[in-house]
């Protein structure tokens, strides 16, 4: 072999060793690269677009003008280098990001309570390539540590901080180990109190069937996601807490209750011997200024033993015209023996609640006996009402007002005619008729009974329907006499209003304003049409309430009878022990407080209530309801449109 042809076989050979070794580099650099991303849980990016990671940090990629790696052979026949991937940058939250992984693969369970939880919390990191919330570079970042300041203090709103577990940011943590499962401790209370914040801590379901929410909890993903972007944490979790006034005035009284302050109310009148007629008596012009009566001097006369005796009579007391203690407790209105329990309590049914309560709506307070319209927020009208009795308890709710009712049929519910009409008509019967009320039978045999309209109608003239699965609206009534007492359970469920005329108008004049519809207009309508209903173009929302501790319109905090026992059982379910177990609803029976269970269960077919009730044709709603739609008679197309929405039975 000649020189010339000994060294081109080395040229050869060294060039074929150059490649070798730069082949080698690329793979050795596209491996550690490939496993950085999946350390890091990304996918490789293109090589035009920069890589991510997991600590934030943008490491640019290849520029977009490098030469390509084709193949093709320079001119000075050596070997173009490949470009070289762009490495990842690690930082401190790197291991915890895998170990966060890893901790997804079934080890959320014991974190977050179950397998039930794992997704949600699995949805939120696995779609953020897991990385930590509360961590940056291997330590608790200001956003852990205002999340773990702000879940210290929610006892302020009536929660317990201890369902909160939160890590102790004081003692320094380095083992990758323990940061992560502090990151996803740390989420699972966050996502627990914003639960508990947005929909209570104990489900409504375990207090009674009277009561229904359609609240939803906001899922847990969305939750973390709205920390984990949040400028403000605090301000963000806040956020999750009803905002309305009565429940921040009585969040600020349950702080005054804590630290023991005097909370101003009306000053009490002293106890002591029921002085007689004639006598003197210092406590006499604080009686009469409470019952509203002039006069001076010390002396109990007879004009103010009539009016405590009226006052006796009114509230149900025994009637003797004496200054009782029991007269002198109602007089006081005596607090509960437990308050800060109470209002807990009525914290907890505020976060129940929608927490938009709407710009105009109605609201019902239960143990208050008071109705209320809102207007833009603003309360421009408020009247008495008649609440169901103890036995047959006014649900708990939020709906929406669709119509008003001028002129309604009272279409006996089932449960009254059973265990009221029928006994009543085997001991008498001529009694129905004297009562004005018709018979007639049902396609089963059942009896079905109805009292057309007219002054002495059950309903009395107007009736408000806000279709909802307790089947109870607020009506008119001809006993006005009861509007006078300070307690007023009495009803089989519904909501007798006082001065219905007035609230009709003001309701009309939130959703027609521009119609006109005057106290004197519904009047005439009622003196001159049949049955008729006035459609509500939208809808406004019905809060029905339970508000047994509440502030009122002077700032003071006030106290009423826990008529249907919600605070008695709601508090013993707080201080239970099953605190995970009341978050979830159960099922439950309609009991005698949920009026639903008054009506046996069947369906609409064929023009008949499968379950016992005639149709008498058409739409099944219009034989509870009545006939006749809007102030001109409509025709039949409008007629269906405005039965859409009749879901109740009437209840009085």
């Amino acid at each position: 072999m000649d020189t010339n042809s000994t060294a081109a076989i080395g040229l050869h050979a060294s060039r074929r060793a150059a490649k070798t070794i730069t082949l080698i580099s690329v793979v050795t650099c596209l491996a550690v690269t490939g496993f950085a991303a999946a350390v890091h849980g990304f996918t490789e990016a293109p090589a035009t677009q920069p890589v991510t990671a997991t600590g934030g940090d943008e490491v640019p990629g290849p520029s977009a003008t490098a030469p390509a790696d084709n193949g093709a052979v320079p001119a000075d026949n050596t070997a173009a280098p490949a470009p070289m991937p762009a490495p990842v940058v690690a930082d401190g939250n790197t291991p915890i990001a895998a170990l966060l992984r890893e901790l997804a693969n079934g080890k959320f369970d014991r974190i977050v309570g179950g397998t039930n939880n794992r997704p949600a919390f699995d949805a939120y990191y696995a779609a953020h390539g897991y990385a930590p919330i509360w961590i940056t570079d291997g330590k608790f970042n200001e956003r852990a540590a205002a999340a773990i300041a702000y879940l210290g203090q929610v006892d302020a709103d009536g929660l317990d901080p201890a369902d909160y577990p939160v890590p102790n940011m004081s003692t320094s943590v380095s083992d990758p180990a323990a940061l992560a499962e502090a990151e996803m401790r740390l989420s699972a209370s966050v996502v627990t109190y914003a639960h508990h914040a947005s929909v209570g801590r104990v489900h409504w379901s375990h207090v009674s069937s009277s009561i229904l929410y359609e609240v939803k909890p906001p899922a847990p993903a969305a939750v973390l996601v709205a920390v984990a972007d949040a400028k403000d944490v605090a301000a963000t979790l806040a956020g999750y807490e009803p905002q309305a006034p009565n429940y921040i005035a009585l969040k600020a009284k349950l702080a005054d209750l804590r630290a023991g302050k005097t909370l101003a109310g009306k000053a009490l009148i002293p106890n002591g011997p029921a002085p007689k007629i004639g006598a003197q008596d210092d406590r006499v012009p604080a009686l009469r200024e409470r019952l509203g009566l002039g006069g001076d001097g010390t002396t109990y006369d007879k004009a103010l033993a009539d009016a405590v005796k009226k006052y006796q009579q009114e509230r149900e007391l025994k009637v003797s015209g004496l200054l009782t203690q029991q007269t002198l407790d109602a007089l006081n209105g005596r607090s509960p023996d437990r308050p800060i329990d109470t209002v807990l309590a009525n914290l907890e049914r505020w976060r129940w609640m929608p927490h938009d309560l709407g710009k105009d709506y109605v609201i019902v307070n239960l143990p208050d006996f008071t109705l209320r319209v809102f207007h833009d927020g603003q309360q421009i009208w408020m009247t008495r009402i008649v609440t169901g009795k103890p036995s047959m308890a006014t649900p708990i709710m939020s709906a929406e007002m669709k119509y008003i009712t001028v002129n309604p049929t009272w279409n006996v519910p089932p449960s009254i005619v059973m265990h009221e009409y029928l006994p009543a008509l085997a001991a008498d019967p001529t009694v129905l008729a004297r009562m004005g009320l018709r018979m007639s039978y049902n396609p089963d045999g059942s009896v079905h009974i109805s009292q057309p309209p007219g002054d002495h109608n059950a309903l009395g003239r107007i009736r408000f329907n806000f279709p909802n699965k307790f089947l109870v609206y607020q009506h008119d009534t001809p006993d006005n006499n009861l509007f006078a007492l300070d307690r007023r359970a009495f009803s089989h469920g519904c909501m007798r209003v006082q001065d219905p005329v007035k609230y009709a108008e003001v309701l009309l004049s939130i959703v027609r304003p521009a119609e006109g519809y005057t106290q004197d207009r519904i009047r005439k309508m009622i003196a001159s049409m049949g049955e008729r209903d006035i459609q509500f173009p939208h809808y406004l929302p019905v809060h029905l309430t339970y508000q047994t501790a509440f502030v009122d319109d002077e700032g003071r905090l006030e106290f009423r009878g826990d008529m249907y026992g919600r605070d008695q059982v709601l508090i013993a379910i707080l201080h239970g022990e099953d605190r995970k177990i009341v978050e979830s609803p159960v099922d439950r029976r309609e009991g005698s407080g949920g009026r639903a269970a008054a009506v046996t269960p069947g369906y609409y077919q064929g023009g008949y209530y499968q379950g016992g009730y005639q149709n008498n044709g058409g739409n099944f709603f219009s034989r509870p309801f009545g006939g006749g739609f809007g102030d001109a008679q409509p025709g039949p197309a409008s007629r269906r449109r405005a039965a859409q929405g009749r879901q109740s039975w009437d209840f009085q």
